[in-house]
């Protein structure tokens, strides 16, 4: 369009209409043309808009106008589903969304949920959730969809802008005395002990546990091979999979003491032929976490333990116990099936030979703590005698 002395606009186009406020238009990079979705007082403004267009296209901050009109919970939905989670990570993030995120943004386009909204929505799960740390979660999934969505160029900018906000300040893990795994132990139930046990001696992960078969273990070297996880879903069936990392697939020595208990387990309780599961329910199934919970929350109970115990907790406990028995941290990695990018670790070993020995250093700590527990018990010195 000429203007009123002859010389054409060089990017865009304006007009006046006839209430005389003026409009401004130009050509998107796919050729089509695109109109400023508001009009302007004067035509200096519509000029100083389409300035600032070319600006942006220029420096490659031009986003269509229309490219945040995208639903979120289409576009979170499809988030998850196309990333290549474990299991009970895509469960978690399913189940943040129902609950917490979903409520508040599901309705809107990306280009509606702003900083002030976030800000909102956080204050008001904090005020209304119990854990906090469900809450720093939620928050961090939040921020991770929509980072993907100005990489995606739907948003100029992620309104997820609260310091720490993302940030879990969980209580330190709590760790079991001897005594107090032994009475868990007890308290479970004979079908259940030994899960206790590798739990805690293993250490092995709950998932690992349940993926656990006969041919997985050599009970005259007391050997477990670690080859693969079978978490539970929320909907109750199993996923089975790879370890939580590659380090998960590993050999671990069990402590001797552990060796009665091993062989009791396999002949009464595991099911039959190699590929039998080695914990199985009462009807032969594999156990449901919700059933073994219940039995773990009363075993909790009667062993003194806080309400907080988790199964899980039990590594910890190994963790340190191991540790104190002289294992180095590269060694109590190996065993637990951890890994970690720290350079100073890259260059430490242990082998098999070496976990013997901090097998071996467990197995005299723990004798050595429930003599001192059962001092004056002469049945069950006995007993440790004879397996000794």
């Amino acid at each position: 369009m000429a203007n009123k002395k002859g010389r054409r606009r060089r990017f865009g186009a304006v007009r006046q209409y006839r209430s005389g406020r003026w409009t401004a238009s130009y050509l998107g990079p796919e050729g089509e043309r695109i109109r400023a979705d508001e009009t302007f007082e004067t035509k200096k403004d519509a000029e100083v808009w389409l300035s600032q267009v070319e600006a942006d296209l220029t420096r490659g901050d031009w986003r269509a106008p229309d490219a945040g009109a995208v639903n979120f919970r289409v576009y979170a939905e499809k988030w998850v589903e196309e990333r290549e989670l474990a299991v009970r990570t895509e469960d978690l993030y399913k189940h943040l969304l129902r609950l917490h995120v979903l409520p508040a943004f599901g309705t809107l386009d990306l280009d509606e949920i702003t900083a002030p909204r976030v800000r909102e929505w956080r204050a008001e799960r904090l005020r209304t959730t119990e854990a906090k740390t469900t809450v720093a979660k939620a928050y961090r999934l939040l921020k991770g969809i929509l980072e993907t969505a100005v990489d995606d160029d739907l948003i100029s900018r992620n309104p997820c802008r609260i310091k720490g906000a993302g940030k879990e300040s969980a209580a330190e893990r709590r760790i079991a005395s001897v005594a107090q795994v032994d009475a868990l132990a007890d308290a479970i139930g004979i079908r259940w002990r030994l899960m206790v046990y590798l739990g805690a001696y293993g250490p092995m992960r709950p998932e690992e546990l349940a993926g656990l078969r006969r041919r997985d273990i050599d009970v005259d070297n007391l050997v477990i091979r670690v080859r693969v996880a079978e978490p539970e879903r929320t909907n109750g069936k199993r996923a089975p999979g790879e370890t939580k990392s590659e380090a998960g697939v590993r050999v671990v020595v069990l402590p001797a003491f552990l060796h009665k208990e091993v062989k009791q387990h396999l002949a009464w309780f595991a099911a039959k032929g190699p590929d039998g599961l080695v914990f199985v329910g009462e009807k032969g199934a594999p156990f449901r976490r919700t059933s073994f919970g219940r039995k773990w929350r009363r075993a909790r109970t009667a062993a003194g333990l806080p309400d907080g115990f988790r199964f899980y907790d039990l590594r910890h406990t190994g963790h340190t116990l191991s540790t104190r028995s002289g294992a180095t941290l590269k060694d109590t990695m190996v065993r637990a099936g951890q890994s970690s990018e720290k350079a100073a670790l890259i260059y430490q070993h242990s082998d098999q030979e070496r976990q013997r020995e901090v097998a071996a250093g467990l197995d005299d700590l723990v004798r050595a703590e429930r003599a001192k527990h059962h001092k004056g018990d002469p049945a069950h010195h006995s007993e440790e005698v004879a397996e000794g």
